[in-house]
């Protein structure tokens, strides 16, 4: 957690949250970068974002906390969101686990009310995750609930076409990371050939320049874009994320990545306000479901809906 406190004696409050061995700011030097750049923000009232392209939740933290400070209020942005008209649409997460685990925890996200479940896949036997995915078909349509998948880059290059095909036969809505990141010339024929959409996620992290995104883009060319702002470039970055993405026909849409609700309220926040009201995706923000002891701000959820009370600061 990182405080910002002004000349008036009022605080705002971020979060710098690297993932062990995932992101790219999980340096040993991370402490040190953090203090440096809060000394830079001390003496100049900005945030360093040149600095901290290679830092993205040290940069996401730093943008949370200023807003926080100069908002005075968790309603970091003003959409129809941050004044409680409209909510926003999630998706229910079911972890990977054994077969019976994880169907347990799909009927619990159906009976929630979720329209749209992403499995976790690549944990257990790939035929039994298809059989769960069958069953789940066999009970609601497409129309009625939307299936994404996320490989976590499981599968090989050598397996990864029939695997798609297989998944495609289930009206899979996309599926994220199907094969390890790094390998962008693989990775550009199955997007090219696939038969359902590939969204980018782990491929994303640490690739930080403006060059560097584009070179990415223009080769890969995938159908979306996942972005979380402690992996992928803070708020700023992701802005650039996305208004690339949709410069060439690329959707795109926000998850969280295990932050606490000081992370979460505001990646919600931060989805209002750069695809506007209205979003047309569900985005991936469930994580916070997972903590038994978290830090209380205004979110809630109502359904498959995340709402934010307006009246608390």
């Amino acid at each position: 957690m990182v405080t910002l406190t002004d000349d008036k004696g009022r605080c705002g409050v971020g979060e710098c949250a690297p993932l062990p061995q995932l992101s790219c700011d999980d340096l040993p030097d991370y402490d040190e970068v953090l203090k440096k750049a809060c000394q830079v923000v001390e003496a100049t009232g900005d945030v360093p974002v040149e600095q901290l392209h290679s830092y993205p939740s040290v940069l996401f933290g730093l943008e949370t906390a200023m807003l926080h400070l100069r908002q005075q209020s968790w309603a970091l942005f003003d959409t129809s969101f941050s004044r409680g008209e409209e909510g926003i649409t999630i998706n229910g997460l079911v972890w990977m686990g054994t077969f019976d685990e994880m169907q347990r925890r799909m009927e619990e996200k159906l009976q929630g009310g979720f329209q749209c479940v992403k499995l976790k896949i690549g944990a257990i036997d790939f035929d039994q995750e298809l059989s769960l995915i069958k069953i789940l078909r066999r009970r609601f349509s497409r129309q009625v609930v939307e299936l994404r998948v996320d490989a976590n880059g499981a599968f090989a290059i050598e397996e990864a076409p029939l695997r798609l095909e297989q998944l495609a036969r289930y009206d899979i809505h996309s599926i994220e990371q199907p094969i390890p990141q790094g390998q962008w010339q693989e990775m550009a024929a199955l997007c090219r050939n696939t038969p359902l959409p590939i969204a980018l996620d782990e491929e994303l992290i640490g690739v930080n320049s403006t060059k560097e995104k584009e070179e990415l883009l223009d080769t890969i060319r995938p159908q979306y874009i996942i972005l979380k702002p402690s992996l992928h470039g803070g708020m700023v970055g992701s802005e650039e994320w996305i208004t690339m993405a949709q410069q060439r026909g690329i959707g795109s849409w926000m998850t969280s990545a295990l932050e606490s609700n000081i992370g979460l309220n505001a990646i919600a926040h931060l989805a209002a306000h750069l695809y506007g009201p209205h979003i047309t995706l569900p985005q991936g923000l469930g994580t916070g479901q997972l903590f038994t002891d978290n830090i209380d701000v205004p979110l809630h959820l109502k359904g498959d809906r995340m709402w934010f009370s307006c009246c608390n600061s």
